[in-house]
Formats: C-alpha cells, structure tokens, sequence
C-alpha cells in the first residue's frame, strides 16, 4: 500500500502570482478510504492530480515543496510512469474513452505500456471478472449504462495494478442507487490493500463509506477523521447542517445515526401539523401528450403525458437509463417522436429545427462544454444575448450576473479553464441570460458544492416568482427537494409518480432525502423543513437554547 506524502507542498498555476495552495503537509494513511472536500474552486482537484503528476506536466505552473507516492516523485516521474503506481479516474467517463468497446478500452493501457498479448488478454479478464463487468466485454461503450460506464473507467485505470486510486466526483452523473453500488466498489477495493482518493461533492452520498477526511480551504488542506473535519468545515449535507444548527455533539453522519441522537431529543410534529406552503403556477407553457420516442427501433418513451405551467420547477427523476436525457431531447426537436405531439406555449413544434425551438426554449445539456466555444466569460453572456437578436450586457451587468451564480471576477477568464463546476455555472448562465419562458436543465448541479447549489436554487426561484418555468432532470436528491415545485419520476420510459416533493420523494427509498430518512413520515425532506418542525424535549439548558436559536431563525 502507498503512503502519500505532502511536505510543505505548494503550487501556482501559469500567470497568477498568488498560489493555489501553499504549505500543505499532511499524509494520506493508505489503509483508509480518504475524502477530500472543499467548495468549488478550492484546489481538490489541483490536490490530487499532483499525486500521479498531471499537476504540474499537463498544467504548467510552479510547484514547491515536496510529494511522495510510494516513495515516487510525480514531477520528476511524470504522468505516464506514474500510471503504472496512481490510477486517475475523472467526473465523466466518456471523456476518458478513447476506443469503442469495454475490452479494447481496458486493454488500452497494457498495450501503451507494452504488456506481452497473453498478460494483456489475462489481465483484462480478471479486473473485468474483479468489477463484476465480465459480461460486457464486448459491448460498445455507447451503449453502456452511467454506472457500468464508471465500472470500464475505474477497470482501465486498475489494469496496470496501481496502488492508489484517485477518483474526481465519479458519483456525480450517477442515481442513488448506482452511486451507492460504485461506493461500495470502492470500499471493497480499499479493504483488498487499494488506497482510495476521492473527491467529491454530494458529501451525503458519501460519508457513510470514507475513513478519513481532507478539507481544502483558503488555499490550505488539513486532514482529520470526519466529525472533526465536519464540525467546522464551510460544506456540509443536510443531516450535519441540521445537526450543527442544534447543537448536536458528536455529529452523525447519517441519517440513521441522527435519528438514533434525536429519538431521544426531540419530538416531532404530527404529519397534519406542518406542511410546506405550496406554489399555485399559471399557464400551461409545456405539454406533451401520449409521446413516444427512441432511437431506432429501440422505444425509449412511452406514452407520455405532462406539462409544465408559468412559474413553476419541476423535477424529472428516475435511475440512470430510464429516458430523462431521451425527453429533454424530444422536447428540443433533437429527436423525433414516433408518437404524440410536444407544444410549447400553446403551440406545437412538431417539425421545428432546433433553433426555432431555442428562441423559445433554453437547454443546458449534460456537458457544460458543448456550450462554451467564446474567449471570455462574459463573451459566452454576450453571444447568447446576440444570437436572440438581445443588447450586450454592459460590464457592470455582466459583473451583477456573474456574482448571482457566484463567478465574480471571472468575467474576463477563458471559460475553458474553470473548474467543473465553474464551467457549469458559466453554461448555466449562457443558457439563462435571455431570460427565457422555458428552461430545460440536465444534470445542472454536476460539480457544484453545496453553496452554489443553493445559489442556483434561489435563482431558479427568481425566475420562478418572474413567471419562469424550468423542467431539471436532476439525480441530485437534496438539492430537487429544496427548489421543485412538482417531481415527475421516469421508469422504463413511463411515469410512474407525479406530485408534490414531499409525496414523491419520500414514496421512492432510492430517492428519498436524508431528512426524511431521519424522520419518516414528519412530511419534512429538507433542513429548514425539520428546524421548522421540531419540538425540542430533554435537552441540555445549553442545547435547548442553541436549538431554541435555530428555530427562531428557520421561522
């Protein structure tokens, strides 16, 4: 197993005076599963792309201190012979694929580093065989599922035997319940002697499987098991805001943990004494009607019937698979239905380009880069704005735009070379700009921690309460039952739920919230929901006025 050492480590990217990080010194202990954590933008990803070298060789920049993996240095040994000790496995898997099916993708890498044939065909049979993907060997990469697609990645990455596993937000394109298997992967992975680095944001997705966290702040990271790291740290999931807001000492981790503490604690509401104050939307702005589409002969969507009204988000939820991406395209005219009819403000775009459809309606695709081709942030505002025949925003607009989806002072940067999540922020801007009737948003909290996602939800409110109305395919659990109005649910092409967040989400175990988890059948799926909600009992005269604090505050 590999130690990995940080002594007095630092880094400044090419052109900037002002460091990344800086004096960073910590070791990874390799026997435990470490998280590294931070909100967007922090240097996670600057942290452990150092360990195999592509911080500083494919990056440029200026690199102080000292790193050891294994006993290695990744900048004198550089990416390529790194591979053979730090496997890299990135957000998007397909970005990372380079030929077309499982067996030839994870064999790739042995014949780069000159593997003899028979070690080749043996080696990939057993780390397909060991990530339970031996039957897909064959298959073409396209037609893989999000999680089995995260399998091939985290197969070609294993092949060469590292024994460190870096991994950046693999979780985030995932549902829950893939999520979970992918987790549980790697946690047996780290138990037969692998070190496991992961980056990630979803925190609630992933606490109940990490040993060991890495918080990255102020241009510093600090390691310390979780509840010391949690207590302080700027992000945090919902059972942890919650437990933090009440006092809660030590902190649970998980749902089940808080329910334990708080059973004793306090009592909550009846059902029928709390309920969330619901929005009344007006005019129909999407309908489709008995839609069917797929590709070929293949049918994806079967018989769908819904629509969105003015002023209203609605969340469309389902396993990975099950049509969301497929509806969102129908909708945009990118595919065409075999059945049924799309109407957008009351009339039908059945047979419209794209374009004419985009005057109309904004779409955020899965990958923030297929909208992100200008020289500047503010570039990306300006074009939408011109391509819909819109004035350019002045500098100061643009610098109140980008501080609402919190990119202040990024306005002149090169979109490209933001972070994931700074990326989908900008996309998401580009898209929103216009300030369309519509909004259809795929996967739009990918990268983002847990303030931005906030941020995007008061915005999306905004334009909710200015007669907006979006449709947010989303498997980001917390962050629907904070904004949706409505959560529509997809499986194997049909809807099979359509109501209120409290109905929907806490119907399904595999998307059900963590405060719900907490409290089943309280009605509540969100913090300020339980904060609102509880009756403090038996509590400390100290807990009882910190508890007592936070309710005043949620009311």
């Amino acid at each position: 197993m590999a130690d990995i050492e940080y002594s007095d480590w630092g880094y400044a990217y090419p052109s900037t005076s002002r460091p990344a990080l800086s004096n960073v010194t910590l070791s990874l202990d390799p026997s435990q599963f470490t998280l590294v954590i931070g909100e967007s933008g922090s240097g996670k990803s600057t942290l452990t792309r150092a360990i195999n070298g592509l911080v500083p060789h494919f990056t440029g920049g200026r690199i102080a201190g000292r790193l050891r993996v294994a006993g290695h240095d990744p900048v004198e040994m550089g990416p390529s012979r790194m591979a053979l000790h730090v496997g890299m496995v990135f957000q998007d898997p397909e970005a990372q694929f380079v030929l077309d099916t499982v067996e030839d993708e994870v064999a790739f890498a042995l014949e780069n580093a000159a593997v003899p044939r028979d070690e080749m065909r043996r080696r990939v049979a057993e780390t397909l065989d060991a990530l339970g993907i031996g039957s897909l060997r064959r298959r073409a990469l396209h037609t893989l599922s999000g999680g089995e697609q995260q399998r091939v990645a985290i197969a070609s990455a294993l092949v060469l035997r590292p024994s460190v596993l870096v991994l950046d937000e693999p979780t985030s394109q995932l549902d829950p319940a893939t999520a979970a298997e992918v987790l549980d992967l790697l946690t047996d992975l780290n138990r037969a002697g692998l070190a496991i680095v992961l980056v990630e944001h979803r925190l609630e997705r992933v606490l109940p499987y990490v040993s060991r966290i890495v918080v990255v702040a102020n241009g510093s990271a600090v390691a310390g098991s979780p509840q010391a790291a949690l207590a302080t740290a700027a992000i945090a999931p919902p059972i942890v805001e919650l437990a933090r807001a009440i006092g809660l000492d030590p902190l649970p981790l998980t749902p089940a943990d808080a329910a334990h503490m708080l059973g004793a604690r306090v009592r909550a509401t009846l059902p029928s004494a709390f309920r969330r104050a619901a929005h009344t939307p007006g005019a129909e702005v999407l309908r489709l009607r008995g839609v069917r589409a797929g590709y070929g002969d293949a049918l994806v969507l079967r018989d769908i019937d819904f629509s969105v009204r003015e002023g209203e988000i609605v969340a469309l939820i389902g396993r990975n698979g099950q049509g969301k991406t497929t509806l969102l395209r129908t909708i945009m005219g990118l595919l065409k239905p075999v059945a049924g009819d799309v109407r957008v403000g009351g009339e039908s775009v059945l047979g419209w380009d794209t374009s004419a459809i985009s005057r109309r309606v904004a779409y955020l695709p899965q990958n923030p880069n297929a909208l992100l081709y200008a020289d500047t942030v503010a570039d990306e505002l300006n074009i939408t704005r011109r391509n819909h025949g819109l004035p350019a925003l002045d500098a100061g607009e643009v610098d109140r735009w980008l501080g609402r989806l919190r990119l202040a002072g990024l306005a002149g940067a090169f979109p490209r070379d933001l972070s994931v999540g700074e990326r989908e922020r900008v996309a998401i801007g580009a898209v929103t700009v216009t300030r369309p009737l519509l909004l259809l948003l795929d996967e739009p909290t990918r990268g983002l921690d847990y303030a931005a996602k906030r941020a995007l939800a008061d915005l999306l409110n905004e334009w909710r309460n200015d007669g907006c109305a979006a449709l947010v395919v989303s498997h980001d659990v917390e962050f629907i039952a904070g904004c949706a109005d409505r959560v529509v649910a997809l499986e194997q092409g049909r809807i099979v739920a359509d109501g209120l967040p409290a109905e929907v989400l806490t119907g399904d175990p595999v998307f059900t919230p963590q405060i719900a988890q907490a409290f089943p059948g309280a009605g509540w799926i969100t913090v300020d929901d339980a904060l609102a909600g509880l009756c403090v009992s038996s509590l400390s005269h100290q807990e009882e006025a910190k508890a007592a604090k936070a309710v005043h505050s949620a009311l």
